[in-house]
């Protein structure tokens, strides 16, 4: 196999800066290419205030550099490098006006110009390392002009002359730095035409998603039913014509997850250890997440968490619906993760009113502190999404034992296999966005959990499959040599 140049660039990359899931994959991606014996370097912003320049060694090769954003206007930024892994090198862009006066990786009202000049100096970067490569790896909206940039302004750059682009859509919802549906419709960005000055307010309205859909020479999206999912109106996010016309430019490849970091036989952060051959050990995590979160510990009672963000994506209206009905079931509940206010507070009530079934844990810090032990201590993970590219969290839940309770969309559907009777299900799926059938899916998995020998079983299928990033890894690996051949096609 011919070892191939990539360039992977993220917003966000674990451990250096992280927000959600986007961290894990721009990590752990590069690392499983990287030990596949590609040649792989990573480019991310310097945020000032989160990393910790000593710690993670950081040194800086290139100050002051002059880049050229437009006719107009220029930046200075500086380039630093440390390594994730032996040979595996780490890129950071530092501007302090843009990455260093806030200690919130987004949120700022320039987010676009931001990423503007992050991504022109990306490709400084490359063409200062006279580094040719293979492949430039864009993850998400942030890094979606590179693919544009690529084309026009380092349309004549020898460096990249060869190099062609993946533009992965982690969630078609983000596509610049605000929401894309207040945008006016007399400001809307056609994608086609030059980007406005570095200056401009307008600047702002561009669409960083589209003009990478447009221009990228592959896309791919976190797993295969969400690259079908976005070309209808319902998934599309207004994007679903565009995504149609290049449709045969676009693949899905599901996600993959960290099986060192999330592996229950030696993680030291869960009460004891155990695998699927010792899943006795299961119920001493269970009583110890019971008396942590101060709930009643019985050792029958079926614990049910949840450790998605507390928003509407994420199925919590469906949750508030029926949340009264699900405090009549004999189990216990722990929702952990930041999110909407409304939701929050409502469920802060109910957790009031039903305190020997109910915890709630608003913060993300605490969410990601606790994650594993809930993990390890619950006996089902619920995930009613109204829609999910991928989701890691039903795969790093399965590796603990806990089975997912899941709505038949993107990557979770592409993960879960319902259980029915007699079947070799992993857990339990439910098809439309709706209360009514998420209730029928929570009850089916707690009457399925009263049959010990049954839920063993169930519980041992999802624990003993791979979801390591290897597959997925080649599969990424496919999908460059098809850009390179489209690229190729395109040149000629």
């Amino acid at each position: 196999m011919k070892k191939l140049k990539i360039v992977s660039v993220s917003s966000e990359v674990d451990p250096y800066s992280k927000t959600g899931g986007l961290a894990d994959v721009a990590r752990s991606l590069p690392k499983s290419l990287h030990r596949l014996g590609h040649d792989v370097m990573i480019v991310t912003p310097f945020y000032k205030k989160v990393i910790d320049q000593k710690k993670h060694k950081l040194e800086k090769i290139y100050s002051d550099v002059k880049v050229r954003i437009d006719k107009k206007n220029e930046v200075k930024v500086s380039y630093y490098r440390t390594e994730l892994l032996p040979g595996l090198r780490v890129y950071f862009v530092r501007n302090d006006k843009f990455f260093s006066r806030r200690k919130d990786l987004y949120g700022s009202s320039h987010e676009n110009a931001r990423f503007y000049m992050f991504d022109v100096a990306v490709l400084k970067l490359i063409s200062l390392l006279k580094h040719k490569a293979d492949i430039i790896h864009c993850h998400d909206w942030q890094t979606g002009l590179i693919p544009y940039l690529k084309n026009t302004s380092f349309k004549k750059s020898q460096t990249m002359a060869k190099t062609a682009t993946v533009f992965t859509i982690h969630n078609l919802v983000f596509q610049l730095g605000r929401n894309w549906w207040e945008i006016p419709l007399n400001k809307k960005d056609k994608g086609t035409g030059s980007l406005p000055l570095f200056n401009d307010p307008n600047l702002e309205y561009v669409n960083f998603a589209k003009r990478a859909i447009l221009n990228a020479d592959a896309l791919n999206t976190v797993s295969e039913t969400y690259a079908e999912e976005i070309l209808k109106p319902s998934f599309g996010q207004d994007l679903q014509r565009i995504l149609i016309n290049r449709k045969k430019k676009l693949f899905g490849v599901v996600n993959g997850i960290d099986n060192k970091e999330f592996n229950p036989n030696n993680d030291p952060s869960i009460k004891v250890n155990y695998d699927h051959k010792k899943l006795q050990r299961k119920k001493i995590n269970k009583k110890y997440i019971q008396k942590l979160f101060k709930l009643p510990i019985r050792e029958d009672v079926p614990v049910i968490c949840s450790t998605s963000r507390l928003t509407y994506q994420k199925g919590f209206e469906l949750i508030l619906r029926i949340i009264h009905k699900i405090m009549h079931f004999d189990m216990q509940m722990i929702i952990a993760g930041a999110g909407d206010k409304k939701y929050i507070s409502e469920l802060k009530k109910v957790a009031k009113k039903y305190p020997d079934k109910l915890v709630i844990i608003p913060s993300h810090e605490k969410t990601l502190k606790y994650e594993n032990q809930l993990y390890a201590g619950s006996d089902m993970i619920l995930i009613p999404s109204h829609h999910e590219p991928c989701g890691i969290n039903q795969m790093k839940a399965f590796r603990y034992g806990c089975a997912p309770i899941v709505r038949s969309t993107g990557g979770l559907n592409d993960t879960v296999i319902n259980y029915e009777p007699g079947n070799e299900g992993n857990g339990f799926k439910f098809k439309n966005f709706s209360s009514k059938e998420l209730l029928v899916a929570i009850t089916r998995a707690l009457e399925t959990y009263k049959y010990h020998k049954v839920w063993r079983d169930l519980i041992c299928r999802g624990m003993k499959p791979s979801f390591s990033w290897e597959h997925p890894a080649k599969k990424y690996i496919d999908l460059y040599k098809k850009a390179l051949k489209f690229k190729k096609e395109k040149d000629e």
